[in-house]
């Protein structure tokens, strides 16, 4: 009974949210330098939080370097012209801050966390391990050392495996998609602290980055802290950062990956090219996505391998939708011996969704989860920051914050089964999978020969 009510509440809740429009007022300045700042006043907690992005990652660098933009985030607050990487860490917890850095397959992010009374402080430090980084030998080689170990420890973890391996072959080890942001080990290797250097002197640079400052905070203090802090940071190269790169190299025919592990598991990954994030279809896919494989145990594929035949603990699909097209996958892990018949539903349910309009209920379902879990994203300060960056980075509209439920609901059944035609592929598909070798036969699978 309690579960029911539970689920009820759930179900109440989500409906309430599904017809939510969230606006989120913001207000945007430019240095002189070209640093553009978007800001978001909030006052119910004296923090504010600041997120930094720049166009640093396996997008803007080259495939001769893999790991360069990765290792250059992971210096940046290990010494500066000013502070040591201990006098950093000691200031910066002393005022009970926040501070870090990551790279993703994009961008690479800077984030400040203070209190409104350190505020000062807080962007003093900031700002200097943006501008004014050393990156000092000995916390380079103790950071390679950290980075190595973790990346090998990484390799005990087939579904890890699995997924590098289909990235690589999905894209090929020059594209930015298809390699480890962080580079492999020996990529790792050979990266020299001059290279670093050469790096963050090209690409952190105001002309191409954006700040955004959510908090406790006006808009004329901002722009007096901003001001002061970062006005005198000087691009030290000239115009547009380009991404490199980027040629796809496409699967033109079914093609398996066997890595043999003498497990009981099965790690599979499946899937092709997808779209951007720039896609006027991303919606559309959104929904279809959710109904096939993306909305947990709502899902057609979880309710076809776990619910109906215990296959599985869980099964996931998604669209990793890029700056330029990510990829499609379904990742699923199950016994060596089931793993032929996973495929199978994988690949029925795919034809299902591309030759079936999807049902009413599935259709509202997903509209009201997608629209009903929006206002999620928007719930903290840094969770807002980071958002703010991110919609500019990949040139969402002003509006879209507004507009993203009438855009969700506006999809029709008609929409999923026409984008599902479209991006799902009827042959162009690509299997990994991480398992016994002697329990799982790809090329006997009757599944494969059907996509051949």
């Amino acid at each position: 009974m309690k579960k029911i009510f539970a689920l009820f509440i759930l179900v109440a809740i989500i409906s309430l949210f599904s017809g939510y429009s969230y606006a989120l007022d913001h207000k945007e300045f430019k240095l002189k330098n070209g640093l553009t700042v978007l800001h978001v006043q909030r006052t119910g907690l004296p923090v504010i939080m600041a997120s930094m992005l720049v166009k640093a990652s396996p997008l803007y660098e080259s495939a001769q370097k893999p790991g360069v933009a990765y290792l250059t985030s992971a210096m940046l607050a290990e010494g500066t012209k000013k502070r040591t990487a201990l006098q950093i860490s000691s200031e910066v917890e002393f005022m009970g801050a926040s501070l870090g850095a990551s790279t993703n397959s994009d961008y690479t992010s800077i984030s400040l966390s203070v209190l409104k009374k350190d505020a000062q402080k807080g962007f003093e430090i900031f700002a200097d391990i943006i501008v004014n980084p050393v990156f000092p030998n000995a916390e380079l080689s103790q950071k390679k050392r950290i980075l190595k170990g973790s990346l090998l420890q990484k390799e005990e973890d087939h579904s890890y495996v699995a997924q590098k391996r289909f990235l690589r072959e999905l894209f090929g080890q020059y594209h930015p998609y298809g390699r480890l942001v962080s580079g492999e080990p020996e990529d790792i290797d050979r990266i020299t602290r001059s290279e670093i250097q050469h790096y963050h002197n090209l690409k952190y640079r105001p002309d191409q980055a954006i700040l955004s400052v959510v908090g406790d905070i006006s808009n004329e203090d901002l722009m007096q802290l901003v001001e002061k802090y970062f006005s005198k940071w000087k691009a030290l190269s000239g115009g547009e950062l380009i991404a490199s790169n980027i040629s796809i190299q496409q699967t033109v025919s079914a093609k398996s990956v066997m890595i043999d592990r003498k497990t009981t598991q099965a790690s599979i990954v499946f899937g092709h090219h997808g779209i951007s994030r720039s896609n006027p279809d991303y919606y559309a896919v959104s929904v279809m996505n959710y109904i096939y494989g993306g909305g947990g145990f709502a899902s057609r594929l979880m309710y076809a391998v776990r619910e109906q035949r215990g296959l599985t603990y869980g099964i996931y699909s998604s669209f990793n939708s890029l700056k330029e097209p990510g990829a499609f996958s379904v990742q699923v892990q199950t016994k060596n011996e089931s793993a032929a018949e996973v495929l199978s539903i994988i690949k029925s349910e795919i034809k299902r969704i591309r030759t079936e309009e999807v049902s009413d209920s599935e259709l509202n379902d997903a509209r009201a989860f997608l629209t009903g879990s929006f206002p999620r994203r928007f719930e903290t300060s840094s969770r807002i920051a980071d958002f703010l960056v991110a919609a500019r980075f990949y040139g969402l509209p002003e509006d879209y914050i507004e507009k993203y439920s009438s855009y969700i609901n506006s999809v029709t059944k008609q929409d999923v089964l026409r984008v599902a035609k479209k991006y799902f592929s009827g042959t162009n598909y690509l299997i990994v999978v991480s398992g016994d070798g002697s329990k799982i036969k790809l090329d006997d699978m009757e599944f494969f020969k059907d996509l051949k």
